[in-house]
């Protein structure tokens, strides 16, 4: 089973090499160019989703995306009961 780490790590050898982050208002920022997107404007190459197999506190998602602004890197977040309020909203819009 793959690790959050080795997923990540596949995955930035497949070009996503930067990462998204969440702000407030439930929108993604870019870390190469700074601008915020709401998520429902990214593209969703992949989703990888990690349980924790004995705590329920060890859930994580892994979206590789694809922004407006044309880069493509990581966005991570805790999923489930301790997930923030940004990643929750999020990774909620990311799903739909």
């Amino acid at each position: 089973m793959e690790t959050l780490s080795e997923a990540s790590r596949r995955l930035r050898a497949d070009g996503y090499v930067l990462d998204f982050l969440p702000v407030p208002g439930g929108r993604l920022r870019c870390a190469e160019c700074g601008d915020q997107f709401d998520p429902a404007s990214m593209v969703i190459d992949e989703v990888v989703r990690f349980e924790g197999i004995s705590d329920p506190g060890d859930e994580a998602i892994l979206f590789a995306l694809r922004g407006p602004c044309g880069h493509a890197g990581l966005y991570s977040a805790a999923y489930g009961p301790d997930a923030t309020s940004e990643d929750a909203e999020v990774a909620a819009a990311l799903q739909r």
